[in-house]
């Protein structure tokens, strides 16, 4: 009985099927996926979506070169640089049907592509279920020629949902950061400021630049990666055929593929709804494609969702939010795995639920759990082509969940806002036969703590200008996220960095940027360059009797939240024509240098002109005799200095200055 009643539920199933309002069509020219209310097409020409229309509403526009597509993917992956796949005459595209284990029918295409001189390959697949108004992406490449074993690095890897219609009408980076896409008008009385950035002030009645800034670059919205859920853009009536409002999201339902850990920062709006799957903004880890790579990215889920004419835009993100979780259709990627649709991808069968108790800290806040790369940093885990990564808060009573992990063995990390360093074991096993592990973190010290500055949060947002809403514009944009030029270094600190422990505030004394010197270039508001008082950063304080008496040594440590040598972003390549690919950081204590640090190019990143303030993270102890140190009323001061006037090549319009971003510093004795 137990074959009839198998037979009987398979038949159930074909019938559900069968009377779905899911189709997947061939043209001569298009595949199209299609269901009740979501209508896709993807182009045989050029493999690549070329029209999205929910219910009535076309929410790509025409097509016109590049734009009225998506999602589509492109990369910086060949020899000569970027590639968008799909049109090369020779790509394959392939339409897909089936039902998944819920007995739901879902439809799909996969589209692969090679670039022949050098036998890379790029697949991009897209599946629509019945029932839902978006799609599910893979993204998977390929590398396989013995004769070049190492062919580049993979610089860039995205897809893009990139419309050419006046639909959409608002940004939306996070719950907190977004605001009207600016006009036309202001875009043709724009001035260029810098690389990829503009000055929008000469239209004051625009309505970007009424409510969010004077200024606008895509890297203002740009987001972390931590506890991100969704992006993307908003349409609020005015522009839509039946006057609803609409919205076309990225969510992301899961995390394990990209790279750089819960700090990776990237781009995720401009009027293009982006997926960077592998990118170096901000400092970000690439991998090198060698002969043998072979990774998938996925799934991600693109939304496309309607509301009434009163529906804001915060109730269609979170419609668009409750889909960032990594158990939500599992099955269907199950099923998608089990009939060979989807390579690399891990089945449920081969994941488990990660259990551990941490004893944290005390004094530990929001604190976070990490697995990644074995042996690697998380925020460089690029090693290993097969690596994943996962992360979860940890519970007020230590305990970390982490579900749906592929069974293997990573590195935990544990760090949390208010604790210098990190908690890192290396070889933690998971496996559905893994018992819940127990781990203590005893926090990093050297001796007695007698003052520290900021706090130790991974991010230098706690400093002058950082995430200190800017008010003069009702949004309220974090101040970093504006163009680094609106600010006035010299008028800020018109007698350079001089901060007094005990008095001074780190929200109004320090800047959320330490320069090497002041730039000119590519700022708009202030083109002269300024040399003096800046490179050098004074720190005072005074040290009772007690708090001195048998100290023999002292631990100052400097813990950065983001440095920029002469490498930018490229971490890997030496450019020996270069100076300052490595940095070096003095400190002094009263008057004499203790130790110069080399700050070394694989922890370089483009942050702050970029508006970032969490870049990579890292930390050095400088450790010197407490002799050098001042008891009673006398005054110790600590100077910490960049080189002066410390330069960099810059190939677009950006400053060739070196920085770096504090996250915060501590002073102990012992």
């Amino acid at each position: 009985m137990a074959w009839l009643r198998s037979k009987l539920l398979l038949f159930a199933a074909l019938l559900r099927a069968s009377a779905a309002l899911l189709n997947a069509t061939e043209t001569s020219t298009q595949f199209v996926l299609q269901n009740d209310r979501l209508y896709v097409a993807v182009d045989k020409a050029n493999g690549q979506v070329v029209d999205v229309t929910l219910d009535s509403q076309d929410l790509l526009g025409p097509v016109s070169g590049n734009t009225g597509k998506g999602p589509y993917v492109d990369c910086s992956c060949i020899p000569s640089g970027a590639w968008t796949p799909g049109g090369s005459g020779s790509a394959k595209v392939q339409l897909i049907k089936g039902v998944d284990g819920t007995s739901t029918a879902y439809a799909g295409v996969r589209m692969s592509d090679t670039y022949k001189p050098t036998n890379q390959t790029i697949e991009q697949y897209w599946f629509l279920r019945d029932g839902e108004t978006g799609l599910h992406l893979f993204t998977r490449v390929t590398y396989f020629n013995d004769t070049a074993p190492f062919l580049r690095d993979l610089g860039e890897l995205r897809t893009l949902f990139r419309p050419n219609t006046n639909l959409w009408t608002h940004l939306s980076g996070s719950a907190d950061n977004y605001a009207p896409i600016p006009s036309k008008d202001a875009y043709a009385d724009e001035v260029v400021v810098q690389d990829a950035s503009w000055y929008l002030g000469n239209t004051p009645d625009d309505a970007y630049v009424e409510q969010y800034s004077d200024y606008f670059t895509k890297y203002t919205f740009a987001e972390l990666w931590r506890d991100h859920k969704a992006h993307g853009q908003y349409s609020d009536g005015t522009t839509s055929v039946d006057g609803n409002t609409y919205g076309a999201w990225l969510v992301h339902n899961t995390r394990e593929t990209y790279y750089g850990g819960p700090l990776h920062y990237d781009l995720v709006v401009d009027g293009i709804v982006y997926n960077y799957l592998v990118s170096g903004h901000y400092g970000a880890p690439v991998p090198n494609m060698t002969h043998g790579f072979d990774r998938t990215w996925g799934p991600q889920y693109y939304h496309f969702n309607k509301g009434t004419p009163n529906t804001s835009l915060a109730e269609l993100r979170a419609d668009a939010e409750q889909f960032a979780d990594a158990n939500w259709n599992a099955d269907f990627y199950d099923s998608i795995a089990a009939a060979g649709h989807v390579p690399n991808y891990a089945p449920s069968s081969q994941r488990a639920t990660f259990l551990a108790t941490v004893q944290l800290p005390k004094g530990a806040k929001r604190p976070l759990a990490v697995l990644s790369e074995n042996g690697s940093d998380f925020q460089l885990n690029v090693f290993d082509t097969k690596s994943l990564q996962y992360w979860a808060d940890v519970d007020v009573d230590g305990t970390v969940t982490i579900p749906r992990v592929k069974a293997g063995t990573y590195r935990l990390t544990v760090f949390a806002d208010g604790v210098f360093g990190w908690f890192i074991r290396d070889d933690v096993v998971v496996s559905a036969n893994t018992n819940k592990l127990e781990f203590v973190w005893e926090p990093e010290a050297a001796g007695t703590e007698i003052w520290r500055i900021g706090t130790p949060d991974k991010s230098a947002g706690e400093y002058l200008h950082g995430f200190a809403r800017d008010e003069s514009k009702p949004l309220a944009p974090a101040q970093h996220r504006i163009y680094w030029g609106s600010y006035d270094f010299a008028a800020d600190f018109p007698h350079g960095v001089d901060y007094t422990v005990g008095t001074s505030s780190a929200a109004r004394d320090i800047n959320y940027v330490h320069w090497s010197w002041f730039p000119g270039f590519a700022n708009y508001e202030h083109p002269e360059p300024v040399y003096d008082n800046v490179n050098n950063w004074t720190i005072r304080f005074v040290l009772t009797g007690e708090e001195l008496e048998g100290a023999r040594e002292a631990t100052l440590t400097v813990a950065l939240a983001g440095a920029h040598t002469a490498n930018g972003n490229n971490k890997w390549t030496p450019l020996p024509d270069e100076e300052f690919s490595y940095v070096p950081y003095t400190v002094a204590v009263n008057g004499k240098d203790v130790e110069t640090w080399i700050i070394p190019p694989v922890r370089s990143g483009s942050c702050a002109v970029r508006s970032g303030v969490i870049c990579q993270n890292f930390e050095h102890r400088f450790v010197f005799d407490a002799a050098l140190l001042r008891g009673g009323d006398e005054e110790n001061q600590i100077v910490l200095s960049l080189p002066y006037n410390a330069t960099d090549t810059e190939t677009s319009m950006l400053p060739g200055v070196i920085y770096v971003q504090y996250d915060a510093i501590r002073f102990e004795l012992s």
